[in-house]
């Protein structure tokens, strides 16, 4: 399929069209995270993706309180509850619902725009399409997930919960990395990257392992594992704990042992750092860009940051503004990734490469 490059007007507004999207995006992960730790999710029992409005009238919330009354979580949790208790966990729920339908419209309006103008065709046009396909997939998802707590356990899977907030991260890094790439037919015709592929590479797999501990930490979440253990770095009074592996098989402690889960997590939280700084060192060391070096800057400074903000959640027990500070930092962390992988992964424009050799030829 041929390249296609858009004029430097529309390669302007879709290049801002998608970094408007990917901020959405970055706040829908922020209002999920308060709406997971304030326990509010399961607060909506049905899925209506075409109804917008919420309760209107005292009839109405009560109707909606007692048609909450009929499942787990309040029957097992919260039967203290009065109408006005239930508005509480409702609105945060709701409002998260209601501003992921918001980002639908944000991304599909204009990309039915761009694609029957023919300002977006050819491979961006099919990039442009998987991110509407994903995006949908990830409402569809958010309901599998909010399913599973309503039948018998008044909390949601830990695997369906990992894989909604896995799939919002992908999300989001391809609307930047899809923005990052995107250049416009008067640019210069485009060759090899520099400084190299390797050091690309090292960039990427960083990316990924953020991704992975952010995964990680979706299990810890799911199984409120943050709650216990609260103390750093030994864990039930050693560095390595008994019990880690009682269960059967012996996989599903990656998945289900809450110790293993947190313990886990530290590991790969502490190696991603040192990834991090190991990326930072290489990058400092090559023939970046001034921009590509204070990203990496930004990226190891706020590495050790994240990290600090794990080990104070952990030590305080999980406070809800610390703990929603943790993942806002997960989230900057992946943003600083992502923008330095696609920076080092994009080709040097041809005039560069004419002025090295032009002056080459002087000397």
């Amino acid at each position: 399929m041929t390249p296609f490059s858009p004029s430097a007007p529309d390669a302007k507004r879709l290049r801002l069209w998608l970094l408007i999207c990917a901020g959405m995006v970055f706040f829908m992960v922020v209002l999920g995270g308060a709406t997971r730790l304030t326990e509010s999710g399961l607060s909506m029992v049905e899925w209506k993706p075409l109804t917008i409005l919420p309760p209107l009238t005292d009839e109405e919330w009560t109707a909606e309180f007692k048609h909450y009354m009929q499942y787990p979580e309040y029957q097992k949790v919260n039967s203290w509850m009065e109408v006005g208790d239930f508005k509480e966990i409702y609105w945060l729920e709701y409002s998260h619902r209601l501003w992921g339908r918001l980002i639908g419209l944000v991304f599909a309006l204009p990309f039915f725009w761009f694609i029957f103008t023919g300002r977006a065709r050819g491979r961006l046009a099919w990039k442009l399409g998987g991110l509407l396909v994903l995006g949908g997939s990830q409402g569809f998802l958010g309901w599998f997930m909010v399913a599973s707590g309503l039948i018998d356990r008044p909390d949601v899977s830990q695997y369906r919960l990992a894989a909604h907030l896995g799939l919002a991260f992908v999300v989001y890094g391809l609307l930047i990395w899809v923005a990052l790439g995107i250049r416009d037919h008067d640019e210069p015709e485009l060759h090899k990257p520099k400084p190299g592929p390797a050091i690309a590479r090292l960039a990427l797999g960083a990316s990924l392992a953020v991704l992975l501990v952010v995964m990680s930490g979706a299990f810890v979440a799911g199984l409120n594992a943050g709650l216990i253990y609260n103390t750093f770095p030994l864990m039930d009074g050693k560095i390595i704990p008994d019990g880690m592996y009682e269960m059967t098989p012996w996989y599903a402690n990656w998945f289900e042992n809450i110790m293993t889960v947190q313990f886990n997590h530290r590991l790969l939280g502490i190696t991603l750092a040192l990834l991090i700084a190991a990326t930072w060192w290489r990058i400092r060391a090559s023939e970046v860009s001034e921009q590509v070096r204070k990203l990496a800057n930004g990226f190891v400074v706020m590495a050790f940051v994240q990290a600090g903000l794990g080990v104070s959640t952990l030590l305080l027990v999980a406070p809800l503004w610390l703990a929603l500070l943790h993942q806002t930092g997960a989230l900057i962390l992946f943003t600083l990734s992502v923008t330095i992988s696609r920076l080092l992964s994009l080709p040097a424009p041809r005039q560069q490469n004419i002025s090295s050799s032009a002056a080459s030829n002087a000397a």
